[in-house]
């Protein structure tokens, strides 16, 4: 039995099916989960982000928060952490890296990719503009993310001075999981679904000289992506569905509030990275941040740099480094837990292969979930809205 669905060629790589996984971070997206991903021919995307949680050995920390971004983003551990999913690939699919533009040292966490041996940077969370600089003549493929026809023009114009294009872009629509690349408002406007700016992308890559799109946010199964590749898409990225993987880096607990979660319980989140991020709100520092709970919070890692060492982390009432790393860790009082809109269909766990078997086709994909009795307009308009502009106001 074949998959009906095409491979899908990036650069110096071409993977058997059109599916990257998104990169998922902290610690959601290593090189448990790359590796599996990439051994199955897809391609599997290691998250740059708190690279310092996962070996503590030869990094500098205070009360288990790693210090200052030479340790939050360790070097020897993210290139480990990517030579690792490379073993577990087996040679198979292709391994690459997530790198947030609004990371502190974003430039050293792009050469320390090139260095390791990575296949593909998806740089997104701000505008990569620089990114070919950084890579220099490295032979690796550069795939920004975008939200609109605008940022693709704006990023190819730049980028063309380089002597460089993209080498395939990431549309990533409103329904994705963490940090988005619209506004609260326009998360909920129809002309910013994925499914109404695809054509508009689409055509902008093809002036630019056919550059492969690859949609994302959203996506759930076989019936999805069929219908974007029947668009004209080159492949898709799938982040959330991920998470109910035996192989995902998260911890238990992680997977847990995923499989746990209802509809309603998935929301936007004022953040201080600066941009509207989707979590689940029914865990214990969310609704402590929801009574206007502000403790004074030290900054530690200096993570990102819209922060401001640590200035939006004591106004929105919760540091994003903190509690990511300890959602990772398994600490549910402490944690912040990111996912998609699709977050509460993800509810059991199943083997890495068994999931793309079912995205592309070659295995019925029998995955059931209840949704939520409310409409979709109170889940995901109004109360959402309402919550964006209570958290951290």
């Amino acid at each position: 039995m074949n998959s009906r669905l095409p491979p899908l060629k990036i650069r110096n790589f071409t993977l058997r099916y059109p599916i990257i996984q998104g990169g998922m971070g902290l610690g959601v997206s290593w090189d448990n989960l790359a590796g599996a991903v990439a051994k199955m021919g897809c391609g599997g995307t290691v998250s740059s982000v708190g690279t310092g949680y996962w070996n503590t050995k030869e990094v500098r920390h205070i009360n288990g928060r790693p210090l200052k971004p030479v340790n939050f983003a360790h070097t020897e551990n993210f290139k480990a952490i990517v030579r690792e999913a490379l073993v577990k690939s087996e040679g198979n699919g292709a391994v690459g890296v997530n790198v947030l533009c609004a990371l502190t040292d974003y430039e050293r966490q792009i050469k320390d990719a090139v260095e390791a041996g990575a296949k593909y940077i998806i740089s997104g969370a701000g505008l990569p503009l620089r990114l070919p600089e950084y890579v220099g003549n490295a032979d690796i493929a550069l795939i920004p993310i975008v939200s609109s026809p605008r940022v693709v023009n704006l990023i190819c114009k730049r980028w063309k001075r380089s002597g460089r294009l993209p080498d395939a872009i990431v549309l990533e629509g409103p329904k994705s999981g963490g940090h988005q690349g619209y506004t609260y408002d326009q998360c909920f406007q129809p002309e910013y679904q994925l499914e109404n700016m695809t054509p508009h992308v689409l055509k902008a890559c093809k002036a630019w000289g056919n550059i492969p799109l690859i949609v994302a946010g959203g996506v759930w199964d076989i019936k999805d992506i069929e219908t974007f590749i029947d668009m004209g898409v080159a492949g898709v990225q799938v982040a959330t569905r991920f998470i109910g993987t035996y192989e995902c880096d998260a911890s238990d607990v992680f997977k847990q509030v995923i499989l746990n979660s209802k509809q309603r319980d998935i929301r936007l989140l004022k953040s201080p990275v600066g941009y509207p991020a989707r979590g689940i709100v029914n865990t214990p520092l969310v609704q402590r941040v929801l009574t206007g709970f502000r403790p004074k919070i030290p900054c530690i890692s200096n993570c990102v740099t819209p922060c401001d060492h640590g200035k939006e982390s004591n106004r929105v009432g919760y540091c994003i480094a903190d509690a990511l790393g300890d959602a990772w860790g398994g600490f549910l009082e402490t944690g912040l837990f990111f996912t998609g809109s699709n977050g509460y269909r993800v509810t059991k766990l199943q083997s890495v292969r068994e999931l793309i078997e079912k995205l592309v086709g070659l295995r019925e994909d029998t995955d059931t979930w209840e949704e939520d009795p409310a409409s979709d307009e109170m889940i995901l308009g109004t109360q959402q809205a309402e919550l964006a502009v209570s958290v951290g106001s």
